[in-house]
């Protein structure tokens, strides 16, 4: 099957993002934040996966696939897409957003060569309790959570990230969030956008020192 994206490119890009959605949505979730990425000097690649929808436009992915599909099918995407990004010969950070901000820990813990990870949401929604933990587990590279403000995603992504050995590893709850990666959308997080904004690309400028 083709799996569908949208590629950014920037003139001297510093790395690769990988940006991967929420369910229900596609590569449109990233219109308005892959171009912010290119600004600040990375290459920004977003996908349809087969388990999507019409929340930010047409998932061409999800329509040509035709049937229902689990949040762990869409690991086949992920892996197409880094697969994809390697043949770009630049450093490869995953982005994830709610479910695929699950998926990503589980990418990054068996592909050797990630440098970074953000997770906006995560949370264990795989089907298995512990699944993400274990992942993370694994995990000494450079790490980014966030959440929504509510109590139980701020505890979620806590848990998570507390799982993780990384001498990198940042969680910022904020003052105003909303699920995924919507946080840093003018429109869905009027109040919390700009301070998301400022936090990632604190944690981008930080944590890839050598790219900078």
């Amino acid at each position: 099957m083709t799996v569908h994206g949208d590629y950014y490119a920037a003139p001297r890009p510093k790395a690769l993002i990988l940006l991967f959605h929420q369910a229900g949505s596609g590569k449109g979730e990233y219109r308005n934040i892959a171009p912010r990425l290119v600004r600040d000097g990375f290459s920004a690649l977003a996908i349809d996966q087969r388990s999507g929808g019409s929340l930010f436009g047409r998932n061409e992915t999800a329509a040509a696939f035709g049937k229902g599909t689990s949040y762990l099918d869409a690991a086949k995407d992920l892996d197409a897409a880094i697969a994809w990004a390697r043949s770009r010969k630049l450093p490869i950070i995953l982005w994830g957003s709610s479910y695929s901000a699950a998926l990503v820990f589980l990418e990054a813990a068996r592909q050797p060569d990630i440098k970074a990870v953000l997770a906006f949401s995560p949370g264990e929604y795989l089907g298995n309790a512990t699944l993400v933990h274990q992942a993370a587990a694994r995990l000494r590279i450079p790490l980014y959570l966030t959440s929504a403000s509510d109590p139980e995603e701020v505890a979620a992504a806590r848990s998570i990230v507390a799982a993780s050995p990384s001498r990198g590893k940042v969680q910022f709850v904020p003052r105003h969030g909303v699920h995924g990666s919507s946080t840093l959308l003018v429109d869905r997080d009027p109040q919390g956008a700009a301070e998301n904004w400022s936090a990632v690309e604190a944690f981008l400028r930080r944590s890839l020192p050598a790219a900078s």
